[in-house]
């Protein structure tokens, strides 16, 4: 299979671009094209959920987009977080995040392998007594809800962030040998973009459980799931695809 052209459903890298080698030593092009924007909502919108964000003593995040959210809403309702305030975050990349919005110290500040289960495991018994407010992005996790129900962790929920499908319909997707997707959204985006798409010769890599589980979900086959030990970024993925063929 000769691959030319890659899309990857991201925004174009600001400060020059780690995927420069790639383009250089396999000669292909690649683009990027957010597949879905998202925003956070308004404090009007907030406000009707009826949270009291100083009822908790630790908020849960899912994504970046839900921490924007999050610290935006608190400025904008003039809400001090105290600095008692813990965070728990699905993975490193999320906690790391944090760092935009205050200190990162690391009995604050707790994080799992990328998977909804490994942050009730990161809770364990040591933290049992906090109240969680999970934070979501449209809609409720069920996964990571159904886990702390499970826990018997005392929680609720608070939708932080609204999601709108990008137009692609500009985009050629038969222009691509080989796709890349993030989330969920990204394959939903896919297929109310183009309902009549099928995966033919189309070679998808996946970022993310999520994703990985909304293509399969959708029936379609995925080429290489990241992250893993072995191709723990999107980057050493394509590495290693483009090598293969």
């Amino acid at each position: 299979m000769i691959v030319k052209n890659i899309l990857i459903s991201q925004p174009k890298p600001v400060n020059g671009s780690q995927y420069s080698d790639i383009i250089e030593k396999f000669n292909v092009g690649i683009d990027f094209c957010p597949f879905f924007k998202a925003e956070p909502i308004s404090v009007r919108d907030f406000r009707t959920q009826k949270i009291s964000i100083l009822d908790y003593t630790a908020i849960v995040f899912t994504s970046k987009v839900a921490i924007d959210a999050f610290f935006k809403i608190c400025e904008e309702m003039r809400v001090v977080v105290p600095e008692t305030m813990k965070y728990f975050c699905v993975s490193e990349a999320i906690a790391l995040y944090l760092q935009k919005y205050i200190v990162y110290r690391k009995r604050k500040i707790f994080f799992g392998n990328g998977s909804v289960d490994s942050v009730v495991g990161v809770i364990g018994s040591k933290h049992k007594e906090e109240t969680f407010l999970l934070t979501y992005v449209d809609t409720i996790k069920e996964d990571l809800e159904k886990q702390f129900v499970k826990a018997k962790l005392k929680h609720n929920h608070a939708i932080l962030v609204q999601t709108r499908m990008s137009d692609l319909k500009e985009i050629n997707l038969s222009k691509y040998q080989v796709v890349v997707l993030y989330s969920p959204m990204d394959v939903k985006s896919l297929q109310e973009n183009y309902p009549d798409f099928q995966q033919k010769s189309v070679k998808f890599i996946t970022f993310g459980p999520t994703a990985a589980k909304a293509m399969k979900a959708a029936n379609f086959d995925i080429e290489i799931e990241a992250p893993t030990p072995e191709v723990p970024s999107v980057v050493k993925a394509l590495q290693l695809f483009l090598e293969s063929e």
